[in-house]
C-alpha cells in the first residue's frame, strides 16, 4: 500500500479519463452551432451540421470497405472540402491519414504508397496523370476513389469507377465512429521531403493533434468564429494542425484550390477573412500582384509565417497592406509550428535596428511543447545563452513525432539523448529565445570558417532589386567551398553581379561574400521553401 494518499484509491476510469484527440471537436463544434458555415468553397456552403454529417458518412463507407485501425488512407487532394472530410472522416475509423504531396513525381508518390500500405486512395482528378504513373509504378494496389471537383472541374481523367461523392453518400450519417483507446494512437502520417534518399514517413498521435489545437488557437490569437482561408496546403503538417483546430473554435474554413492573387484579395474582402498562414511566397504572391489583382484591405488580418522571417522591407508592406504577423518556426516532425517569436509591447519602442534583430528571432517553445533548447550535438550540453555560440535546435514534448514508419534506425537517432535533434542550427540568447542560423547541411566551410548561408541571405534581401535569394556551397579548389548566390529580382528592378558582390562585402566579412551571383528562378517546394539541394547540384557549374 502507498504512503501517498493521492495514489491510493483515485485511478483513471471513464468517468475521469478520456484519450485526447482532435476528432471530437467537430462533434462539439456541429452540436453547438450545427448552422454556422464550417466551409466557403466557391459558391459551395456548408455548415457545421453538413459537415460532421458527412464526415461519419465517410468514415462509415471506409469501414464498409474493411478500413479498421492500423490501415493507411491515402489522399491526393487540394485544399478543398474532400481533404477537410478527409482529416475526420478517415481517422473515425482508426485509420491513419496519408496526404500525399501534390506536387512530387510519381516514383515519389509510388514509394509512399508501397511504404505506407495504402489500402484506399481518394485523388483529385487535376492530378491524375501523375497518380496514373505512380500506382503503375507502385506495388500496392489501393481502392482509388475520383475526387471531381464541381466548382472548379478538371479535365483530367477519372482512374476508377467509384466517385467520391457517390462513396460518400453511400455511408450513414449516424455512423458510430470510433474513438481511440489510446491518445498515442497514429492519425496521421507525412512524409519529409526527402532531398536526399527516400522520404522518411512522421507518424503523429491523437494526444499532439490535440494539443496543438488549443496551442494554435492561442499562439495565433483566433477567437470564437474566425475565417480562416487556405493558403497554406493542407497535406503540409496536415495544414500545421488547423483542420482540426479550427473545430475548436467554430471557424469558417475558405477553401483555396489554388493560391493566386486575385484569389487571395477576394476571398479575403468577400468573405472577411481574419486568419491565414503560409510562407514567405505567399507573402511575395500578395505583395507583387497587379493593381486590377489588388483590392483594399479593410480589417487586420492575422498572417502566421514561418522558418527565416522575411525582409524589414517585406514585413512593412505587410503592414501597410493590412496584414498583422506573426513568426513560427517549426518541422514535420513537429506537427508544423513548434516555436513562436513571443512579441513583447516595449519592444515597439526600440531603435530599428534592434527591433530588427529581435524579429529575426524564431523564438520560445510553442504552448504546447515542453523543451526547446540548443545543444552541443556531440556532448548533449547547452550552449551559453550568449546569443553567439553555434549549436543544434533540440526539442522534446507532446508535439514531436511518434517516430519515422519503419525506421527504428533514424528514429533512434533523431531522439538520442532524450531531446529531437532538429538538424538546425542557431544560438540562444540571453532571454531564452532561439535564432536559426542553418540548416547543418546548409553551413559553407570556406578556408575551415563556417559562413552561415542566412547570414549571407540576410544581407542580399537588404538590397532594393532583390526579390528572393537563396545561398549554398560552391566547390573551389583553393577554399574547399565558397559562397554561391542565387537572386530573383524584383519586377522591373535591374542589379550586376559586380553590384552584388560589392553590396555584400560592404556588410559582411569579405570572406563571407559570395564570389558568385547567378539571376534566375530560385527553385521552391509546393509550399515555398527553397529547394538548396537542387541549387547546390546548379552551383557546381556555375
Amino acid at each position: 500500500m502507498s504512503d501517498n494518499p493521492y495514489a491510493t484509491g483515485l485511478d483513471k476510469n471513464p468517468a475521469n479519463y478520456q484519450p485526447l484527440s482532435p476528432i471530437g471537436l467537430l462533434e462539439r463544434a456541429a452540436t453547438v452551432y450545427p448552422q454556422h458555415t464550417a466551409i466557403v468553397h466557391g459558391s459551395q456552403r456548408t455548415n457545421y451540421a453538413t459537415f460532421y454529417a458527412r464526415s461519419r458518412r465517410l468514415a462509415s463507407a471506409l469501414a464498409k470497405r474493411g478500413i479498421s485501425p492500423g490501415d493507411t488512407v491515402s489522399v491526393m487532394l487540394s485544399n478543398t472540402p474532400a481533404m477537410l472530410e478527409a482529416h475526420y472522416g478517415v481517422p473515425m475509423t482508426g485509420a491513419v491519414l496519408h496526404c500525399l504531396n501534390t506536387r512530387l513525381d510519381p516514383p515519389i508518390l509510388a514509394f509512399q504508397l508501397d511504404h505506407a500500405e495504402s489500402k484506399v486512395l481518394i485523388t483529385d482528378r487535376e492530378f491524375s496523370a501523375s497518380i496514373k504513373e505512380a500506382l503503375a509504378l507502385a506495388s500496392v494496389k489501393p481502392l482509388v476513389i475520383d475526387y471531381n471537383d464541381l466548382e472548379f472541374p478538371q479535365a483530367g481523367e477519372a482512374l476508377s469507377g467509384l466517385d467520391y461523392e457517390a462513396f460518400v453518400a453511400g455511408g450513414d450519417p449516424e455512423f458510430d465512429w470510433r474513438k481511440p483507446d489510446d491518445e498515442w494512437e497514429a492519425i496521421s502520417l507525412n512524409y519529409t521531403s526527402g532531398t536526399t534518399g527516400n522520404p522518411k514517413g512522421v507518424v503523429y498521435h491523437h494526444r499532439g493533434a490535440a494539443l496543438m489545437c488549443y496551442a494554435n488557437t492561442i499562439a495565433t490569437g483566433m477567437v470564437r468564429h474566425p475565417v480562416y482561408l487556405w493558403t497554406l496546403p493542407m497535406f503540409h503538417c496536415n495544414g500545421w494542425c488547423f483542420p482540426w483546430t479550427l473545430s475548436l473554435v467554430a471557424g469558417t474554413h475558405v477553401c483555396l484550390r489554388w493560391v493566386r492573387a486575385k484569389a487571395m484579395y477576394d476571398a479575403i474582402v468577400d468573405h472577411k477573412v481574419t486568419n491565414l498562414s503560409g510562407a514567405p511566397i505567399v507573402m511575395a504572391t500578395l505583395l507583387n500582384a497587379s493593381d486590377d489583382e489588388k483590392r483594399e484591405i479593410k480589417h487586420r488580418v492575422a498572417f502566421n509565417h514561418a522558418a527565416a522571417p522575411p525582409p524589414e522591407s517585406v514585413m512593412a508592406r505587410m503592414n501597410e497592406a493590412g496584414f498583422a504577423l506573426t513568426h513560427l518556426y517549426g518541422l514535420t516532425e513537429t506537427y508544423g509550428p513548434a516555436t513562436l517569436n513571443e512579441w513583447h509591447s516595449a519592444w515597439d519602442d526600440l531603435p530599428k535596428a534592434e527591433k530588427d534583430a529581435r524579429r529575426a528571432r524564431q523564438g520560445v517553445r510553442y504552448p504546447a511543447l515542453e523543451g526547446l533548447t540548443v545543444m552541443d550535438p556531440t556532448t548533449m550540453t547547452e550552449v551559453p545563452a550568449d546569443g553567439e555560440t553555434l549549436g543544434e535546435v533540440m526539442l522534446r514534448g507532446n508535439i514531436v513525432m511518434k517516430g519515422y514508419l519503419k525506421n527504428p534506425e533514424a528514429t533512434a537517432e533523431a531522439f538520442a539523448g532524450g531531446w529531437f535533434h532538429s538538424g538546425d542550427l542557431g544560438v540562444l540568447h540571453p532571454d531564452g529565445y532561439i535564432q536559426l542560423k542553418d540548416r547543418s547541411k546548409d553551413v559553407i566551410i570556406s578556408g575551415g570558417e563556417n559562413i552561415s548561408s542566412i547570414e549571407v541571405e540576410d544581407v542580399l534581401y537588404k538590397h532594393p532589386a532583390v526579390a528572393l535569394c537563396a545561398v549554398v556551397a560552391k566547390p573551389d579548389d583553393k577554399w574547399g567551398e565558397t559562397p554561391c548566390a542565387f537572386v530573383e529580382l524584383k519586377p522591373g528592378a535591374t542589379a550586376t553581379a559586380d553590384e552584388m558582390i560589392a553590396w555584400c562585402r560592404e556588410r559582411l566579412a569579405h570572406y563571407k561574400a559570395p564570389r558568385h551571383i547567378v539571376f534566375t528562378e530560385v527553385p521552391k517546394t509546393s509550399t515555398g521553401k527553397v529547394q538548396k539541394f537542387k541549387l547546390r547540384e546548379l552551383a557546381k557549374d556555375a
